[in-house]
């Protein structure tokens, strides 16, 4: 059986990082699984925590009044949930919904705040690793509300 530490390593989203700070990051991880319909967390929650889908999938959405929740992105095994933990106000800006039965490697982003302070290189190094899952997830938001609500007149 793998350990959280060599699953760690092995993802695209932590190659290059020193081995020091996966040893950093492994200490703020656990094992969490979601059931299907269940959120792993809701718009305006506190967030302090990011999430490896390591089997199943997790939807994004937002809610509006008239149309209910839109999905704007949904997520399978190897990607990265939950960026929110890493900028103030730390606050969740979408919900996520496990469609399926999901398995996920959860982050305690409060953990991780805590080494970032105290290892400014560690934080930067993890920002520039979010700043492209907080654009691609941005694109992907306006690409959906332009599908749901852009009219060609």
């Amino acid at each position: 059986m793998e350990n959280l530490g060599s699953i760690l390593k092995q993802h695209s989203f932590f190659q290059g990082l020193e081995d020091s700070y996966i040893e950093f990051i492994v200490s703020c991880a656990t094992n969490a699984v979601f059931k299907a319909g269940e959120f792993l967390f809701r718009e305006g929650q506190e967030a302090n925590y990011f999430f490896l889908i390591r089997e199943g999938t997790v939807n994004l959405e937002i809610y509006s009044t008239q149309k209910g929740p839109i999905t704007v992105q949904t997520l399978g095994e190897g990607e990265i949930v939950g960026w929110s933990w890493i900028i103030s106000p730390y606050q969740w800006r979408f919900d996520a919904r496990a469609v399926d039965a999901t398995r996920l490697i959860a982050l305690d982003g409060k953990c991780l705040r805590d080494k970032c302070n105290k290892d400014p290189k560690l934080g930067y190094d993890l920002l520039k690793r979010f700043a492209p899952i907080i654009e691609q997830r941005l694109v992907a938001t306006k690409i959906r509300l332009l599908d749901l609500y852009g009219k060609d007149d």
